[in-house]
């Protein structure tokens, strides 16, 4: 579709292909550009189901918002990526873990240098099929905690799924890869003492008997997947708290043993546990192979629902028709 003269016209279906930008479109020069990631899965039952899509809306509509992007309504972009899933409803696998991964972007297409938002907008969904994140399925992960880096800072972009923030997290990762590092976690912007979120997911801490993550506040992204993860454990009568989290909190809980479990939530990995964090020159060790592992439980129960084999209590689940 492409927004001009105050609306969105011409939806269309067409094959991928290259599309054709003039060397001054603005959003290559300004970064007006934002997007999303949604997935599709076949059942055992050959059902289609798309996942929360109605949560990637609004979330897709947070983002327009930051942007000075005009955005769509909820229920266009659900009809959309319907449309585009049910089109491709081949491509989707069949094996558990697998699904057609639905990306949704839009960006300024007017080309111009003014330093002013665009006045003409295009907005595309490409589909494709996608593996399990890790090869070996579910697979803990080594995090460093980067002090010197800022992902977000209050008052910016943090909260919204644009380009910008992934290319500012890019050198920071590179150098946590080169150390033997999966990804970052990073730390506020103003103080660096504050855990935030990792690289590609939020982040949960499990101290006893009580879970924390840090709290949604403009500065981290507002993952789907972890208001699922907050809605399971609530449903499970687990103790649930968003606050803020001293990096120095998690040090200590992991050096007195209070630290029982760490993992990661996020579209592409679903839930990932967490066993080991590198912090100013130390490895801490979080343990990972628990009989009650958490992190486990919420894998295990939100493929689950995506595949349509345990029930779908909360209305999570759009079916695509035929």
């Amino acid at each position: 579709m492409e927004w001009c003269d105050g609306d969105w016209r011409d939806a269309r279906i067409e094959p991928y292909g290259p599309i054709t930008l003039e060397p001054g479109t603005a959003s290559l020069h300004y970064g007006q550009l934002i997007f999303e990631g949604l997935k599709a899965f076949r059942g055992e039952d050959d059902v289609i189901r798309l996942f929360r899509p109605d949560a990637n809306a609004r979330r897709f509509h947070d983002s327009c918002n930051r942007l000075c992007i005009p955005p769509l309504a909820v229920e266009d972009f659900v009809a959309a990526a319907s449309a585009l899933v049910r089109e491709d409803v081949d491509w989707i696998p069949a094996k558990r873990g697998q699904a057609l991964y639905v990306r949704p972007l839009v960006f300024g297409s007017e080309a111009h240098l003014d330093v002013r938002p665009s006045q003409l907008y295009r907005f595309l969904i490409m589909t494709s099929p996608v593996r399990e994140y890790f090869a070996d399925g579910f697979t803990p992960i080594a995090l460093k905690v980067e002090e010197d880096y800022t992902r977000a800072a209050p008052g910016g972009t943090g909260f919204a799924k644009t380009a910008g923030n992934y290319a500012a997290s890019l050198l920071p990762t590179v150098r946590s890869q080169d150390q033997g590092f999966s990804q970052v976690l990073w730390l506020d912007g103003r103080e660096h003492r504050y855990v935030e979120e990792v690289g590609q997911m939020n982040i949960f801490f499990r101290l006893g008997d009580r879970v924390v993550t840090p709290p949604l506040g403009g500065t981290i992204l507002p993952g789907v997947t972890r208001d699922s993860v907050i809605t399971l454990m609530r449903d499970w009568d687990i103790e649930v708290e968003e606050r803020p989290i001293e990096i120095a909190e998690i040090i200590e809980a992991s050096q007195s043993g209070l630290l029982e479990e760490a993992f990661g939530s996020g579209t592409a990995a679903v839930v990932a546990p967490i066993d080991r964090m590198g912090y100013r020159d130390t490895d801490y060790t979080i343990p990972t192979h628990l009989d009650n592992a958490l992190a486990k439980r919420l894998y295990d129960e939100i493929l689950g629902i995506q595949y349509g084999s345990i029930p779908d209590r909360h209305q999570w689940i759009q079916i695509v028709k035929p």
